[in-house]
């Protein structure tokens, strides 16, 4: 569905992209992953033509997207991070406009009240866009995205900004859409990622570190080992016990209280649990353990047990 070949794109000195390359197969949800500033967005902008790479090509459905921009576009629902929403209209008069703008020539009424039941705008089609909450907002431009019926739905950061209510709305609409599309989910939030994802590809600084299917993506997430531990204890006394232990690769005392008890970050090496041990060296000196708590990966902690692995 969506090939794309040694993307190199540069603004001046700097590079956005360096030589990437990735296909994504028909009925795929990927997750395209990244830290703010990775080369996300960037590479969304040129796989739907708003922007030209420096070196490479892109592929969708067989359509180069430069040779034939046109057929290509028509192959592609794109809803970019800021929805490009005209908010003086309703969302009714917004969807008709985005069909006339996409010579869409399904039927009219038809098709776009099954976009509004997918994305479950229905009940708001009358309202004003800019009265909408951020939420019907996203599913407004989800909804545009949708229009033509595209084999390929590209959506920029999609739960920004959105409440929690929200973000488990849109999670499950994409898990739909899914269903019937191809997606390529763009975000710099792992759990988004692993929560609606068949696969994920990780970019960093305009490389790809990662790609593989989210169990093996996963992987170096239960392979991370970090900890929060709460003890009542001499802080100087606490760290050096930690650090002695079997498997700990590195340890500090947080700035957090509980009355006499002080929270540490303690890391250990991967495929180590540390708290048996921890638990049985603190209950020798006396000192009591009020917490424990499992801290879970951050996308920088998997770009550095990817680091970690390769180097072994």
């Amino acid at each position: 569905m969506l090939k794309v070949e040694n993307l190199v794109k540069k603004y001046g000195s700097a590079t956005a992209l360096d030589g990437i390359s990735f296909s994504v197969e028909a009925g795929e949800v990927v997750g395209f992953l990244g830290p703010n500033g990775a080369g996300k967005s960037t590479t969304m902008n040129i796989i739907t033509g708003f922007i030209s790479s420096n070196v490479g090509k892109v592929w969708i459905d067989g359509v180069e997207i430069l040779e034939n921009p046109t057929e290509a576009k028509k192959k592609i629902g794109y809803l970019p991070e800021q929805p490009p929403l005209y908010p003086e209209m309703t969302v009714g008069e917004y969807l008709n406009f985005v069909y006339e703008l996409r010579a869409c020539t399904l039927p009219r009424k038809a098709h776009l009240a099954e976009v509004m039941a997918a994305t479950r705008i229905t009940d708001v089609k009358d309202r004003v866009i800019r009265n909408l909450s951020k939420g019907y907002k996203q599913r407004v431009g989800i909804s545009a995205a949708l229009i033509g019926n595209p084999p390929l739905i590209i959506l920029d950061e999609p739960t920004i900004g959105l409440d929690p209510k929200q973000i488990i709305e849109v999670r499950s609409l994409i898990r739909e859409l899914g269903k019937k599309h191809t997606v390529i989910l763009s975000t710099h939030i792992l759990s988004e990622a692993q929560a609606v994802c068949d696969r994920m590809i990780i970019i960093d600084h305009g490389h790809i570190v990662a790609d593989g299917k989210a169990d093996e993506i996963n992987q170096f997430i239960r392979d991370n080992r970090r900890y929060k531990a709460t003890i009542c204890a001499p802080q100087t006394e606490a760290l050096a016990l930690i650090k002695k232990l079997p498997g700990v690769v590195y340890c500090e005392a947080l700035a957090e209280r509980d009355g006499d008890a002080t929270a540490f970050l303690i890391e250990s090496e991967r495929g180590i649990d540390v708290r048996k041990a921890l638990f049985y060296a603190l209950a020798e000196r006396n000192y009591p353990l009020l917490g424990l708590e499992a801290l879970g990966a951050s996308l920088e902690d998997v770009f550095l047990s990817i680091i970690a692995k390769e180097g072994d």
